[in-house]
């Protein structure tokens, strides 16, 4: 089954396109990650999937249900009722963790869970303490964001993400703003994840961990998909550009 599928999707910013003709499609459990340059389009790609930018062409399915689809050149979208039924399959983790500064840790995990979801709030705090402890956190419940370390406020992002029991979690460069001890700890509750069968897209310029990790690895350059297929296919036999490209990272 396919949790996620894009078809020829189309966006431009001011007249210049960003995005052209990208298709893809997740199946569930799988991992796949996106590498490619700065300006490449991967994060406007994670933004147009998760709907935080309004696609200007293509088709955009979760679980078989159509959120997006083109009419006569232009980009329809479901009722908004579907929609909101619809983004309960996903779970997005930005690179600058977007907590709420003046939630606790607990209360910024809880919060979606209790508002969107009407889960009952004893329950919803047992989910919390227990997401709390699967990712080493459970002595930060009380804390605020700015009492933690980035690598903690990222954890407890991902936890804030996956409170919501969603079918696929988006990772946008989830460490790009740590240092290199800190995004060993985000890296291996991501490892986890994996093991866990859980249905990740993540963009990323960590290319062992992408090599070590995805089932698939997709390549993007000036808005295209210009390469993708397993760890291997793009490590061992690339073209001359992603082969670049990795060397600069993995060397």
């Amino acid at each position: 089954m396919n949790v996620l599928e894009i078809n020829h999707l189309k966006k431009e910013f001011d007249g210049l396109t960003v995005l052209q003709d990208i298709s893809l499609s997740v199946r569930e459990g799988e991992v796949v990650s996106v590498i490619g340059p700065s300006g490449s389009g991967k994060s406007t790609l994670l933004r147009c999937a998760t709907m935080l930018e309004h696609m200007d062409g293509g088709e955009l399915i979760y679980m078989g249900e159509k959120a997006a689809w083109e009419e006569r050149d232009y980009c329809v979208y479901a009722s908004k009722e579907k929609l909101k039924h619809v983004r309960r399959h996903f779970g997005l983790v930005f690179q600058n963790f977007n907590l709420f500064p003046h939630y606790t840790v607990l209360k910024n995990i809880m919060d979606a869970p209790v508002s969107v979801d009407k889960v009952p709030r004893e329950e919803a705090r047992q989910q919390a303490m227990d997401l709390l402890a699967q990712l080493g956190l459970s002595d930060k419940a009380d804390a605020y964001p700015y009492q933690l370390s980035g690598g903690q406020q990222q954890r407890v992002s991902i936890a804030r993400a996956l409170a919501l029991k969603p079918k696929i979690l988006f990772f946008d460069e989830p460490t790009s703003a740590l240092d290199p001890e800190l995004t060993g700890e985000v890296l291996k509750v991501i490892r986890q994840l994996a093991k866990d069968h859980m249905t990740m897209i993540i963009v990323t310029h960590e290319m062992q961990f992408a090599r070590e990790l995805s089932d698939r690895i997709i390549f993007m350059e000036d808005g295209v998909i210009r390469q993708q297929g397993t760890p291997e296919e793009l490590f061992m036999a690339p073209d001359a550009r992603v082969k670049e490209f990795i060397g600069k990272f993995a060397g």
